[in-house]
């Protein structure tokens, strides 16, 4: 087995351009391999079902207001339940879409944006992040790949990808069923149905036990926001690395190497 580094950061696909923070999570990982060597590895959490990690926020290019725009899926159930990976985007969105970039692009990133072609929400923002050039050189491991979850440990805290209302939605496994959280207090509880490991991805609080399972990372590139909750003590042997600051952290980064 090797000794070299694995340096590892993670991220849902947060916008269609990524945001700074990502940018920032690269960036650092690329500073840190230049200090110690080692491989980079993405772990692009895709199993996630929150549309909101998809917004994206752009400035006017005359105004400098921001913007949030967002991806227009297939319907509400796949909208709001549904796993990114899963999640398809509407027909005419990306034409709709393009209609409204020269307000806040250059040329040259509006038309990365056009050669894309992928359906689903996942595939659309990782070939987006590939082609601004911001994964050269850098492995993807990707949460919904079902070799790597077959791969991963067991763990009691979960979600799992099962059929309802026509759809793939993803559901909460608690207390021995499995629930749609609706809001606030409020959840549907679904019909308990099989399902096997390759349907089963983790909870927050459970993912990186689970991802490290599998990508066996040496140092971890964590978010301002991550260090709140992971759980640090489980996996003791990773060095955790807070990513480098970048101002305006929620919004677009849109350059392309």
């Amino acid at each position: 087995m090797s000794n070299a580094p694995v340096i590892c950061f993670g991220q849902q696909p947060c916008g269609f351009f990524p945001k700074r923070f990502l940018f920032a999570k690269i960036q650092t990982a690329r500073r840190l391999q230049k200090e110690i060597g080692g491989e980079i590895v993405f772990f692009f959490h895709d199993s996630d079902h929150d549309p909101r990690e998809t917004r994206t926020i752009l400035r006017h290019r005359t105004t400098n207001e921001p913007a949030q725009l967002n991806f227009a899926f297939a319907n509400k159930i796949q909208r709001k339940f549904t796993p990114l990976h899963l999640k398809k985007i509407a027909a005419d969105w990306p034409a709709k879409t393009v209609l409204q970039l020269p307000n806040y692009l250059d040329h040259p990133a509006i038309e990365v944006f056009k050669n894309v072609a992928a359906t689903n929400v996942a595939d659309f923002c990782l070939a987006m992040y590939r082609r601004m050039g911001l994964l050269d050189g850098i492995r993807v491991a990707r949460s919904s790949d079902p070799d790597f979850r077959r791969a991963a440990c067991e763990i009691s805290e979960f979600f799992a990808d099962v059929p309802h209302a026509g759809e793939i939605v993803r559901a909460r496994f608690i207390d021995g069923a499995l629930k749609l959280h609706e809001g606030g207090d409020s959840f549907v509880t679904l019909p308990l149905v099989p399902f096997a490991k390759e349907q089963i991805s983790p909870t927050r609080d459970s993912r990186l036990r689970w991802m490290q399972s599998v990508l066996h990372c040496t140092h971890y590139i964590a978010g301002a926001g991550e260090k709140d909750y992971l759980r640090t003590e489980q996996t003791p042997e990773i060095t955790f690395i807070t990513r480098d600051a970048i101002d305006r952290s929620d919004e677009a980064y849109t350059e392309l190497s």
